[in-house]
């Protein structure tokens, strides 16, 4: 009786995979530190080990972050170019110590992978700033303070309003907010901690993954044996003595026989041999494996190109249009990185203008811009002329028509 009570209750948490479902409440209110965790080893595993979980990764950061974003210090007005020329020294400084391109590839695949990223900055006497990882794992909530609501998951925040974030606890110290940079994905703005991208189609990846690795073991075991050649008028003693005197023996004392590629069997009447596997056509199966890669691609909003590189049921400049949807959810990415980006270019400003190497007004005097690399298919001509229109009429200025 208690065994039927205790399926009833865990049951919405299993399926025919023997995997246990993780309980998540979106909330932010009951769902532990532990679940959250074991769901991004999950996730890193996946992404460490799952061809079709890299590639997806991978590009993703060939899409959104390309070549590296640029951030250009642009005046307001013409008597503040110079100040916007030492700013822009300031910026490729720190872009060029920090290899801020391979920073923001390790950014989007972390975002990815754990569902979110934490950044911590540290700032010397002279007013550069220096950028460091924090792994996930670190951040955690003291045990005397996990009954706490406005302390869980390692993030402390005002107690009647989760949004305003003080700071988080890191290897059991705790750290202001001004020192860090906490990046979310796939939660909600008032969730704590973010979600992995794969969380709901792990199980897809997996299947994908063992499919076609079935597939090719059924394949290579079919090409194996090249036929079964049976004697006639031997005995089986015979037969038996003869295929003794082809094998080999372990250190068991068994007999045991390779079958490399093109193996003749040899066997007597008496035998009769069947193959299963020479009734399954594994090509059959290509078909279940890309409907799990289709529902895979769906999640990442995604051509099922970029998934499994087969390019022969896409054509890349009709899927990279400007509406398309894969552009639409990489220009959304880009936007994204470029407001938190823009967060650190402007704390490496202050931290300058704090040291004295800037002025005070720098903000007032200087925007900072960022750039993203140019995700549709371009018609240059089209492009240019209507820019020398927007030019010509005063809407766009020559610097921003030059970046």
């Amino acid at each position: 009786m208690l065994k039927q009570i205790l399926e009833s209750i865990l049951s919405p948490y299993f399926d025919d995979d023997p995997e246990q479902w993780l309980p998540i409440d979106t909330s932010g209110t009951q769902f532990s530190e532990l679940p959250l965790a074991e769901l991004r080893r999950q996730c890193r595993d996946l992404v460490q080990n799952n061809e079709f979980a890299i590639n997806a990764i991978e590009n993703r950061i060939n899409f959104v972050i390309g070549n590296g974003h640029k951030y250009h210090a642009v005046p307001r007005t013409d008597a503040d170019s110079v100040i916007a020329e030492k700013t822009q020294a300031v910026l490729d400084d720190f872009i060029g110590k920090t290899h801020w391109h391979r920073c923001q590839q390790e950014i989007m695949r972390r975002r990815d992978r754990d569902g979110e990223v934490f950044l911590r900055f540290f700032s010397g006497n002279d007013g550069d700033t220096l950028v460091r990882f924090v792994e996930p794992d670190q951040v955690q909530t003291p045990p005397e303070l996990e009954d706490r609501p406005h302390c869980r998951f390692g993030i402390k925040t005002l107690p009647n309003d989760v949004e305003h974030v003080e700071g988080c606890w890191i290897d059991g110290q705790f750290v202001e907010d001004s020192q860090i940079q906490h990046r979310k994905a796939n939660v909600d703005t008032n969730v704590k901690r973010g979600l992995p991208i794969f969380t709901p189609v792990r199980k897809n990846l997996r299947r994908a993954e063992k499919l076609l690795r079935n597939m090719s073991v059924v394949a290579e075991i079919q090409s194996a044996i090249a036929l079964i050649r049976k004697h006639g008028t031997p005995s089986g003693e015979s037969i038996r003595r003869y295929v003794q005197s082809q094998s080999m023996q372990t250190p068991n004392n068994e007999n045991v026989q390779q079958f490399p590629p093109g193996t003749i069997i040899d066997a007597h009447n008496g035998v009769d041999y069947q193959f299963p596997v020479a009734a399954i056509d594994a090509g059959r199966y290509v078909t279940v494996l890309q409907a799990e890669l289709r529902a895979i691609a769906s999640r990442l909003v995604m051509p099922e190109f970029m998934l499994t590189s087969d390019a022969s049921n896409s054509n890349y400049a009709s899927t990279m249009i400007a509406e398309g949807p894969a552009v639409r959810m990489f220009e959304r990415l880009q936007y994204e990185m470029i407001e938190d980006d823009l967060r650190v270019m402007r704390r490496v400003i202050r931290n300058k203008i704090h040291a004295g190497h800037l002025p005070e007004d720098v903000f007032q005097r200087v925007i900072i811009q960022a750039v993203p690399p140019m995700l549709a298919v371009r018609d240059r001509l089209n492009e240019a002329k209507a820019d020398e229109i927007l030019l010509n009429h005063g809407v766009i200025s020559p610097q921003t028509l030059a970046m």
